[in-house]
């Protein structure tokens, strides 16, 4: 533990940013296992509504500086891909 008032504080922040960051963390795996588990399923239908949320939990991980931007984009853009072609194969 740390003796130091400021360094005390330190440790506190440290802590809740971790949790933050694993809370976005989270729910963007959760979104995008969600669409992917849609995508290997036979019966691909309503990919819409889980390809937008598992874009607005990349695009939010994205803004809180929990992943970069770049890892991001292409992440969004390998799912939408992945969507377009499911869609297409229908």
């Amino acid at each position: 533990m740390a003796n130091i008032k400021s360094s005390q504080k330190a440790d506190r922040q440290r802590v809740t940013r971790t949790a933050r960051n694993v809370a976005h963390t989270t729910a963007m795996r959760t979104a995008v296992k969600k669409l992917r588990a849609a995508l290997g399923s036979k019966n691909a239908k309503n990919l819409g509504p889980l390809l937008k949320s598992a874009v607005q939990a990349i695009d939010k991980a994205a803004t809180k500086g929990v992943i970069k931007k770049g890892t991001a984009s292409r992440s969004v853009s390998r799912l939408t891909v992945a969507v377009s072609g499911a869609s297409a194969a229908k």
